[in-house]
Parts: structure tokens; C-alpha cells; sequence
């Protein structure tokens, strides 16, 4: 579906007669880093392709996150609850893009018929549409300015978003401070971080183990520490370990690891430790009493202090299982046994504390995540709208660069439209590889 009008047309011109030398200059430098865009649009789509057919072709392949371009499905790789995000985005980098276009036509003496929307399946977007005989008579100089003004205001639309992001915490300063903690800013219903001794919205997280949390970055920092890393241990009183433990079967697990707990149990957790006689003993010990207030430690030698015997005592859990201390003051710590990553998923943070209360703690979170998705998608726009493709704006600009630079190399004009032709042939075969294999990864693998 789409929608045209004329309604715009003045405001258009105005743009387009405002200040023409700085228009000038403006669409000139568009219309160079238009045309490095177009090259490295080809390296770039080059090499996200052999990524993708070296993850098609290896076991293990590596995570997706790794590539530069991505395919996003709505509900697939992309989550339902930030569709609002992606579609706002993606029609305001649409239309800065065609804005970008009929500014420059107006600059370069090129008719403006009208400004419109679409919506491609489910996909909105803009354009403009110009006096197409203007276009042909002017030269191809003239034309680059054009074809190149969309994906050089993609670019400044996604500098411009990358600022406001950089400078947030500066910007929203007055109502809102940092470097305190991570506030939460929901807990799944499924979320093991879920319950009575659990998060719960508004609480700030202040560290996880002995990793301190300043910030939503720091938070996923230290998960992503903790999941890499060998469980951490906990020091205790030699006579409080002989008190607290009590006589219990030792077995291991299909996976190596061993268990000395009953497997009803709620609130014991079995450890391992060593002493000077014996470097495998473990006890069955109530996880609360032994973590809360402890120091951690990796080796019994963390925890010589005070010349009070005490020992260094490791919970003894699955592979890749955690017990992980997570202290958001004043409550109790919670204490979570599982995946790290869990907790990645299930709880959203940010990094931004209201000063005053009736102020939202989900403001900070909207405009840095609209950023990061016009960011994401201004660019995106960008990038593919430069490939040397049949349709995009990377054939106007390549039959433009190469009437600028080969007219006098090759003198015929039909076989520079040859030559033409063939790398747009490339180009979208390049590009059709990269949407289909990408498709296949995130849909069918």
C-alpha cells in the first residue's frame, strides 16, 4: 500500500533553497561518502557472507551476534515486546532517507512532485517522487548529490542517534543519576530471579559474587565472567563447617560432578573443600548460612585472616551451574543456583536511578533502546541501500559514478551501460545470497 502527497511540496522547497552554499557543501560531502559507501557496501556484504557459509559448514558455529549484518524476523530473532521500536525506527530512518533525496533534487534545480508512504508487507517506508526528465538532463555530478543524499542522512541519522546515546546520562542528569547500580526494570514470570527472596522492580544491584555492578553494562559483564569462569568458593570457620555439616551419601552425576545433598532439598547445597590430609571432602551445608556475610575465595590461603583455622569451600554443582550472591541493598541477597544467562534474560535493568520518585524508572530504557534501534537501522538502511544493486539506490548511484568517470575511457555509452550492468548483476546476486543464506540461518537452523 502507499500514499502520496503533495502536502509537503512547500516545506520541501524551502528546505531546498535554504542557505545554498551550505547545501552545497553538505550534499557534496554526501555524495563522496555516498560513493565509498557503495564500495564498502560490497566488502562488507563479501564479508558477512563467508561468515555465514563458514558457520553453515562448521559444527559448533559461533554466535550470530558476531556478524556485522543481520536478517531480523519479527518474533523469530527479534522480540515481539519491541516491534514498536523496530517499525518506528525503521519509517524515521525511511524518512530522513527520502527527505535527504528531495532536498538535494530541489538544490539541483530537479522538480518535486510529492513525498509519500508505504507499507511493503509489513515493512513501512517513504519516498519522493521527482520529475524524472529533470533527472536525465542534469549531470552526473548533479545526479550523485541526488542518489547519494539518502544514505549520507542515514548516516548522519545514525551519528546523530549514537551522540544522544553517548550523552544520555549527561542529558538526563537533572532527573536521573548513574553509577550506582542497575536498577531493575522487570522480572519475568518465569524468571528464576522470580520469588519472595528474588528481584523485584526497583531494586538497585550493587554486585554479583565479588564482581561490583555499577551498570547495566557492568551486570552483563560479570554474568558473562561468572559463566566463563570456575565457581567461586567461600570461606568458613573451620569449627562452623564441623557444626553445620552432617553425615550424607556422596554420588557422582551422569556428568562427572559430584553430589551430596538430598535432591529435595530447598536450601543445602553441597561443598567441596580440602584440608591438610584430604584434597576431596565434601559436605552437605544450608547455602544461606555459609554465603551470607563470607568472604570469597579461591584456595583455603584466601582465608587465613586473623589466625581463626578456616577453610574455602566450593559449591560442587553441574557444569555450567552457578551460585551466584547477588546483593541489591537494603534486602537479604539473593541467592540463584543456574545458568547465568538465565538471569541475562529473564530481568531488564537500567543503568539510569530516579532522583525523585514520581519520575518513570522506564523513560532511560525507551530512548536508549530507540536509539540503539535507529542506530542499528538507519545504518542498516544505509549499508544496503549503497550495494550496486537493480532497485536500490546503488544503481542510480553506480550508472552515475561510472558516466562521471568512464566517458572518456570508454567512449561508447552502451558499453558503459554494459559494464554497468554486469556489476549490478553482481551486486544483487551478492545481496540475494546474503538475505537468502541469512533467512536460512536464523529460520530453519
Amino acid at each position: 500500500m502507499r500514499w502520496q502527497t503533495a502536502l509537503f511540496n512547500r516545506q520541501f522547497y524551502n528546505w531546498g533553497r535554504w542557505k545554498p552554499r551550505f547545501l552545497y557543501l553538505w550534499f557534496s560531502i554526501g555524495m563522496v561518502f555516498g560513493i565509498a559507501a557503495m564500495f564498502g557496501s560490497v566488502i562488507l556484504l563479501g564479508k558477512t557472507l563467508m561468515q555465514t557459509l563458514t558457520q553453515m559448514l562448521t559444527e559448533a558455529p559461533k554466535a550470530q551476534n558476531d556478524r556485522m549484518l543481520q536478517v531480523v524476523v519479527p518474533g523469530v530473532n527479534l522480540p515481539v515486546s519491541q516491534l514498536t521500536y523496530f517499525f518506528s525506527a525503521i519509517l524515521i530512518s525511511g524518512v530522513i532517507h527520502e527527505v535527504g533525496h528531495g532536498v538535494a533534487a530541489i538544490r539541483e534545480q530537479v522538480r518535486f512532485n510529492g513525498f509519500g508512504i508505504f507499507i511493503f508487507i509489513v515493512y513501512p517506508g517513504a519516498f519522493v517522487d521527482l520529475f524524472t526528465t529533470h533527472l536525465q538532463v542534469i549531470s552526473p555530478v548533479q545526479q550523485l548529490r541526488i542518489f547519494c543524499a539518502g544514505v549520507w542522512h542515514n548516516f548522519v541519522l545514525g551519528v546523530a542517534s549514537l551522540t544522544v546515546l553517548f550523552l544520555l546520562p549527561a542529558i538526563l542528569f537533572p532527573f536521573y543519576y548513574t553509577g550506582v547500580g542497575a536498577l531493575i526494570t522487570e522480572v519475568t514470570e518465569d524468571s528464576p530471579a522470580n520469588g519472595p527472596r528474588g528481584l523485584f522492580v526497583g531494586d538497585l544491584v550493587t554486585s554479583l559474587q565479588d564482581c561490583p555492578v555499577y551498570s547495566v553494562e557492568d551486570w552483563n559483564s560479570c554474568l558473562g565472567d561468572l559463566s566463563q569462569k570456575s565457581q567461586i568458593g567461600y570461606c568458613i570457620n573451620a569449627a562452623t563447617l564441623q557444626q553445620l555439616s552432617f553425615p550424607a551419601r556422596v554420588y557422582r552425576r551422569l556428568d562427572g560432578t559430584v553430589e551430596c545433598c538430598s535432591n529435595n532439598s530447598l536450601t543445602d547445597i553441597c561443598f567441596s573443600y580440602s584440608n591438610n590430609l584430604d584434597s576431596h571432602l565434601y559436605a552437605c551445608l544450608p547455602a544461606r548460612k555459609v554465603i551470607e556475610a563470607s568472604q570469597v575465595c579461591r584456595t583455603n590461603m584466601d582465608c587465613q585472616k586473623d589466625f581463626v583455622p578456616s577453610l574455602c569451600v566450593t559449591p560442587s554443582l553441574e557444569n555450567q551451574t552457578r551460585l551466584i550472591r547477588v546483593k541489591h541493598p537494603p534486602h537479604i541477597d539473593m541467592l540463584f543456583v543456574g545458568h547465568p544467562m538465565h538471569l541475562q534474560y529473564t530481568v531488564s535493568l537500567s543503568s539510569f536511578v530516579p532522583r525523585h520518585n514520581f519520575l518513570s524508572i522506564d523513560l532511560p530504557v525507551v530512548i536508549e533502546t530507540f536509539c540503539k534501534y535507529l542506530i542499528s537501522l538507519s545504518g542498516a538502511l544505509a549499508v544496503i541501500n549503497a550495494v550496486p544493486c537493480f532497485a536500490l539506490d546503488g544503481q542510480w548511484i553506480l550508472n552515475s559514478f561510472l558516466e562521471a568517470t568512464l566517458s572518456s575511457l570508454i567512449v561508447e555509452k552502451q558499453n558503459r551501460e554494459l559494464v554497468g550492468f554486469l556489476i549490478l548483476l553482481a551486486g544483487s546476486a551478492l545481496l540475494a545470497a546474503n538475505v537468502a543464506l541469512g533467512l536460512w540461518m536464523v529460520t530453519a537452523r
